[in-house]
């Protein structure tokens, strides 16, 4: 994997650039559409590629772990062969979903941790090493290291000893990846995680081990659920984390946090938001917020977004659209999910751009409360 920053905003700490995978280029600032099982809720993947014009997807760990599981997709030949997605990929550890579990799980730090499947509840055991093995055989061009998700909020005391478990961690991560070859004949990259929970002091702790282990990208972890504090972190983290190498903000989020956070210097983010909502109604729009199931909508004939380059902002009705949600009808889901995949890749791209004509930090201002509003 190579990294190369092309731009840098004279007024931010904003920049824009390449990454280079196997699987091809990717142009950041990037969003990343989650895919958590292979697939992204409600989308074809000619749709990902053709009109979202997604430049990479994720997977997750434990899911995928636990179906199709790992014997399927080796048969497959990996990720890429399984879904048909011939682009990059990112997984999840799996760690979040793992620490999620709080009453079907337990800690073992020499072990790694033992839980219960959401499915079936039968009971299997993430190991740093073990969940190393898993994302190779996954196939994934970017893999994440095994931490711990800590709950929000928690103590002080309980954010250090999880942390310094994800760095002890994160050194078994490191010697297995190094030991261990990718599957399929192409290279995997190595991501490890900053924690820390809300406590600068900690965070800083964090990115300051994640840099010496000199992989060749960083991730910012934990930071959904408390946006309060979350810039503070990023801005931490971003501080600290080499500027040479990628920043991955993870879970994060609107995209008012997008555009701050791009600021701060991320350079990818990923988020279940624009499939949620979409499926939910909800969507996002230059001018702000849409709820496609308000009354206002039941007689209004006109495109859902005729400024976008999307074919169903332009060829659906918001009238119709607002049909498709109270009626609970599929098709409405996936015309919310592709316009709200599409409207965030818009936004990056466009974000980019403002980099490059060096416009960046002004245009960022200026955009944010059009963005806030509910329509």
């Amino acid at each position: 994997m190579k990294f190369e920053i092309q731009k840098k905003d004279i007024k931010s700490s904003a920049r824009s650039g390449v990454l280079t995978t196997d699987h091809g280029q990717i142009q950041t600032p990037i969003f990343m559409p989650v895919g958590t099982l292979g697939t992204v809720k409600a989308v074809h993947i000619r749709d990902m590629k053709e009109a979202v014009k997604a430049q990479i997807i994720l997977g997750n760990t434990y899911h995928l772990y636990l179906r199709p599981g790992i014997e399927v997709l080796e048969a497959a030949g990996g990720l890429h062969k399984f879904n048909g997605w011939d682009r990059p990929i990112l997984t999840d550890s799996g760690g979040f979903q793992v620490f999620s579990l709080s009453h079907r799980r337990k800690i073992k730090p020499q072990e790694g941790v033992w839980f219960q499947s959401h499915i079936d509840g039968s009971k299997h055991l993430f190991s740093p090493e073990g969940v190393i093995d898993i994302q190779r055989s996954i196939g994934a061009d970017i893999i994440m290291a095994f931490d711990e998700c800590t709950a929000y909020p928690c103590e002080i005391g309980y954010a250090k000893r999880s942390m310094h478990l994800t760095h002890k961690w994160l050194k078994r991560c490191c010697e297995h990846f190094n030991r261990t070859e990718p599957k399929y004949g192409y290279s995997q990259a190595l991501f490890p995680i900053v924690q820390g929970s809300v406590f600068p002091d900690l965070r800083k702790q964090s990115a300051e081990f994640i840099a010496e282990q000199n992989c060749e990208g960083n991730a910012i972890g934990g930071m959904c659920g408390y946006v309060e504090e979350m810039y503070n972190a990023v801005d931490i983290a971003c501080s600290v984390l080499p500027e040479d190498k990628p920043r991955y903000l993870m879970g994060v989020g609107t995209p008012q946090n997008i555009l701050e956070c791009i600021a701060m210097g991320v350079d990818m983010f990923d988020c279940v938001l624009p499939t949620r909502n979409g499926r939910n109604g909800m969507l996002f729009t230059w001018e702000g917020t849409m709820n496609m199931k308000n009354e206002k909508w039941k007689n209004d004939f006109t495109p859902i977004d005729p400024q976008s380059s999307l074919f169903a902002d332009r060829e659906y009705t918001k009238a119709y659209l607002r049909h498709l949600y109270v009626s609970d009808e599929i098709l409405g889901m996936m015309i919310g999910s592709l316009h709200n995949l599409h409207f965030y890749l818009e936004l990056v791209k466009t974000a980019r751009q403002k980099i490059e004509e060096g416009v960046f930090a002004s245009w960022k201002n200026e955009i944010i409360p059009q963005l806030k509003q509910k329509l």
